[in-house]
């Protein structure tokens, strides 16, 4: 009786995500296949193949590291959870590492992706942050931030003038953004190697911050009223020389986090404004407005091939949320346009759902798409033909 129950419900979410992300998707592009592979239930952990290729067993395995409604974990793009849990605390997840831990935790234990415990931080005073492989601790008066060794030792300390927003980390750099205005760079050694401060802003807090995969571009978030988008790129063999290369206006602004991401292999930035997002072009130096109902709850980062996919949340209807494809053009296509640089949406599906995931990796000749509602996570195979 249970195990039918248990496929009665995958199958009512398969017949519910088919309703919202099929029927109610627009055609998608000739060059582009959108392929349903697999979906699965996070209660049930019941994977159903919905395409040849995910039953013959042929997909490649990358990990998916996803939070959705009271679930946390990694799902491969075969649709098996390789750790498939229930919070019960507060979760940070990065591609291969986990957290766990109390509002006010005394020992932080860091996982990996089989469970294990592989570093224990006793009395961290404060709370973890997983990025680039590395471990970091954003001190209890979010003014301060350690990084911590393998063997849970503390190596090195850095005290800011005020409360911390935003943080990121890559090619060994950290960017660290926070309230009064100012980003910050450090080294591996947790020393401050740049500081800029935009300003220009009846407020001056940084709303969101982001640096490109190899360290060489940092994209800002300022201000409000008006709000600013300012990309930086460092021109000197000095690790400490960067200049504004591109800033831009996005009027009024919002009062929160900003999301900003570098995607498409660093070739571009996208970051939200008010009506929709824009996507900057680092080649052609040209930044695109896409218009959306409603605000962004999630988006891919990858922005492979030109594609980008997000979903948006309806602020009337919180339980309306809508998936978004968008094909943006291609550099050539850019430099030689006429058009005003207008991007393809090429789907736009519905659904509802208090809480969502956005997922995106390469496999083969294309990419999984997983897309999470509900109780349910959802995969896609895109490719090129």
């Amino acid at each position: 009786m249970m195990k039918k129950k248990i496929k009665g419900r995958v199958i009512l979410f398969a017949v519910l995500f088919f309703v919202y992300f099929i029927l109610a998707a627009r055609p998608v592009p000739r060059e582009t296949i959108l392929t349903p592979k697999w979906i699965n239930s996070l209660e049930s952990d019941n994977t159903i193949n919905l395409n040849e290729a995910a039953r013959s067993g042929n997909s490649q395995t990358h990990l998916f590291p996803f939070t959705l409604g009271y679930h946390f974990g990694y799902i491969d793009t075969s649709g098996q959870f390789a750790v498939n849990k229930i919070k019960t605390g507060d979760i940070y997840l990065s591609e291969n590492m986990w957290t766990e831990h109390p509002p006010e935790p005394s020992v932080i234990e860091i996982k990996n992706i089989e469970g294990e415990t592989i570093i224990n931080i006793d009395n961290p005073m404060g709370y973890p942050f997983l990025l680039d492989n590395r471990v970091f601790i954003v001190g209890s008066e979010q003014n301060s931030l350690s990084e911590i060794d393998r063997n849970g030792n503390v190596l090195w300390t850095y005290e800011f003038g005020s409360i911390l927003i935003d943080i990121d980390a890559a090619a060994g750099l950290v960017a660290a953004a926070t309230i009064e205005g100012i980003v910050e760079i450090l080294n591996t050694e947790g020393k401050r190697v740049y500081i800029f401060q935009p300003g220009g802003s009846r407020q001056e807090i940084i709303y969101g911050c982001a640096i490109s995969r190899d360290g060489t571009r940092i994209g800002i978030i300022s201000g409000h009223d008006p709000q600013r988008f300012l990309l930086l790129e460092k021109f000197g063999v000095d690790e400490s020389e960067y200049r504004v290369v591109y800033h831009e206006s996005l009027g009024r602004g919002f009062i929160r986090s900003v999301r900003i991401s570098f995607i498409d292999q660093d070739r571009r930035v996208v970051y939200e404004r008010q009506g929709g997002i824009n996507c900057y072009n680092i080649r052609s130096r040209r930044s695109i407005f896409i218009p959306l109902e409603g605000e962004v709850a999630a988006i891919d980062n990858s922005g492979d091939r030109g594609m980008m996919f997000l979903i948006t949340k309806n602020m009337y209807q919180p339980m309306q949320k809508e998936l978004i494809g968008i094909r943006l053009l291609r550099d050539r296509r850019i430099l030689n346009s006429q058009s005003g640089n207008i991007p393809t949406v090429f789907l736009k599906a519905p659904f509802k759902s208090e809480d969502v995931y956005l997922g995106r990796r390469q496999a083969g000749s294309g990419s999984v798409l997983v897309v999470g509602g509900g109780a349910a996570l959802i995969a896609f195979d895109l490719e090129e033909k």
